[in-house]
């Protein structure tokens, strides 16, 4: 019991020492210090130190600091730092909070003190002190909950190369449960130790970049080279070597990558030449007619998009559910639009075109001509720009290779609607007439099948066709007047190339022709390698005239 009784009385005589001590390790402690010191190396020190705390006044603060936000009030002899509170009174003066206790400021008698800006006295800062808080910032950011700001502040320190950062990294790197994150620490800590003084070390962190397969650090990678074989008596042969095969190591994963990139991109312009194709062919092969206006029904579709997208904003916001869900009614607001429009060419001119290519060239001609200017005059010369939704928006990367949501949402949706139109050519009396109506036009028409009507219904769907298309390139690229022209002679690259009326064929020839100009545009320019592309799909049809997949056709023979 005598022990009991003197341990107790020693815990309450030390308490208030316990306390002191607690208070003068809190954050909000050191932060009134750090500002109130008079050395400018021990406050660059203390400010590092606060790198390791996660309390939100510690990041308030130094943010406020570095803009010379953090202000000095001196009474009885007392240095007070404080924040000013934002709200402002009538005068447009504001109350003072302090940094040390949080509390609000008060005069002899108790009463709040309200600061004018004019009057206030900022904390003194230089360029080196803002330099340490932008970095212990960027470290307290390593703390974040959010991993791509984690990310993003790993990869800023890491390309400073400081040493002295590298315990802290390891650190972070036992705690972090982020892939990506992980990654950048990794490459962070073999990117600073590329300025360690053992040749082994570096030697180390050369293959852990290659490992890695860090982009980020080539601009280092050839600045060390550069010095490795400038200065052999610091950097060894086998340092230059390692340095060269690192170098080369990205090089090729960047070339692969790059490959691979333009090979999606590709893909998702085909996926669009495909939906537009689709229409066309069945169209061509149909009816015989040259339709130069498809292109511009497209443009109709993208319009729509354009159209659905500003109502939905009007209505519900530019955010939200409700906001996000306008992509998918413009899907079906663009089918039922240019199937409408074409549904109204079809009745007014097309009908009186059949099996007269040249006339009906020049009629659709004049017919885009018309629906060009329609869009000028209703939505102005300049490109419009319809936005992603947000369930499109974004990427995600895979060994720094970039998929964009809605690209991947292009080629999806093109790959169902040509499993569409295959059942509804296979599976439905409609697709039973329309295949009859190829082969044999008056053989059909003698069985009974109503082939006005059936050439009417599939016009209409080839349009409709055609304007969902414009509105998954809605997602890709602006919209203007001049859509349709930009993509309608790569849809009759895809029809001709493909053979005439045939699904296996418009698919294939639209991947063709469609990866082939995202490959050779960015070596030979738009034109150009639209020139090439073209050049090669004549000397193609002088082997095989009927195209890749020739339909078998009583007609056609």
């Amino acid at each position: 019991m005598r022990f009991l009784r003197f341990f107790l009385l020693s815990a309450v005589a030390f308490l208030p020492f316990f306390s002191i001590a607690q208070a003068a390790s809190s954050p909000r402690t050191a932060l009134v210090e750090a500002i109130l010191s008079e050395d400018a190396s021990q406050q660059m020190e203390m400010v590092k130190k606060l790198a390791d705390s996660n309390e939100p006044i510690v990041s308030q603060v130094l943010t406020a600091w570095r803009l010379s936000e953090v202000f000095i009030y001196e009474a009885d002899d007392k240095k007070i730092p404080f924040l000013l509170d934002p709200q402002l009174n009538s005068d447009g003066a504001a109350k003072g909070a302090r940094i040390a206790d949080g509390e609000f400021i008060k005069d002899a008698e108790g009463k709040q003190i309200w600061f004018v800006q004019t009057e206030l006295t900022p904390a003194d800062t230089n360029s080196k002190l803002r330099k340490a808080i932008k970095t212990t910032l960027d470290f307290f950011s390593l703390a974040d909950e959010n991993p791509k700001v984690r990310r993003d502040a790993t990869i800023k320190l890491g390309q400073e190369q400081n040493l002295e950062y590298i315990p802290n990294f390891e650190a972070k790197l036992t705690k972090e449960t982020d892939k990506e994150t992980i990654r950048a620490l990794k490459e962070a800590i073999a990117l600073t130790k590329l300025n360690e003084e053992k040749s082994e070390t570096r030697i180390t962190a050369l293959k852990d970049l290659a490992t890695l397969q860090s982009i980020n650090s080539m601009n280092f990678l050839d600045e060390f080279l550069k010095k490795a074989k400038a200065d052999g008596k610091v950097y060894t042969a086998d340092e230059v070597r390692q340095a060269e095969a690192t170098i080369d190591s990205i090089k090729n994963h960047i070339a692969v990558g790059n490959f691979v990139g333009t090979t999606f991109r590709g893909f998702s312009t085909a996926a669009v030449l495909l939906i537009a194709a689709l229409g066309l062919a069945i169209t061509f092969g149909l009816m015989g007619v040259i339709n130069m206006a498809h292109g511009e029904i497209m443009a109709v579709g993208a319009y729509t998009a354009f159209v659905t997208q500003n109502l939905f904003k009007s209505w519900f916001g530019a955010t939200g559910g409700k906001f996000d869900s306008y992509f998918i009614v413009a899907l079906i607001m663009s089918f039922f639009t240019a199937a409408i429009v074409g549904l109204i060419l079809e009745r007014g001119i097309i009908r009186f075109l059949y099996k007269r290519p040249l006339e009906s060239l020049l009629a659709t001609w004049g017919v885009s001509l018309v629906l060009q200017q329609i869009f000028r005059s209703v939505f102005g010369a300049a490109n419009v720009q319809v936005g992603s939704p947000s369930w499109l928006s974004g990427s995600f990367v895979v060994s720094d290779i970039l998929f964009a949501y809605n690209r991947i949402f292009v080629i999806v949706f093109a790959v169902s609607i040509v499993y569409g139109t295959y059942l509804l050519l296979t599976k439905t009396s409609l697709g039973l007439q329309i295949r009859a109506v190829m082969q044999n036009r008056n053989m059909a028409s003698c069985i009974g099948v109503r082939t006005d009507r059936v050439n009417m219904m599939t016009f209409a769907f080839g349009s409709g066709l055609a304007g969902m298309a414009g509105a998954c390139m809605s997602q890709l690229a602006n919209v203007g007047p001049s859509l349709g022209q930009n993509y309608i002679v790569d849809c009759f690259m895809v029809v001709v190339l493909g053979g005439v009326g045939n699904l296996a064929g418009t698919v294939s020839a639209s991947m063709g022709v469609g990866v082939t100009n995202q490959i050779l545009e960015p070596w030979l320019g738009a034109v150009l390698g639209k020139i090439l592309v073209l050049g090669g799909i004549i000397l193609f049809l002088q082997w095989r005239p009927s195209g890749l997949f020739a339909t078998k056709s009583r007609s056609l023979d």
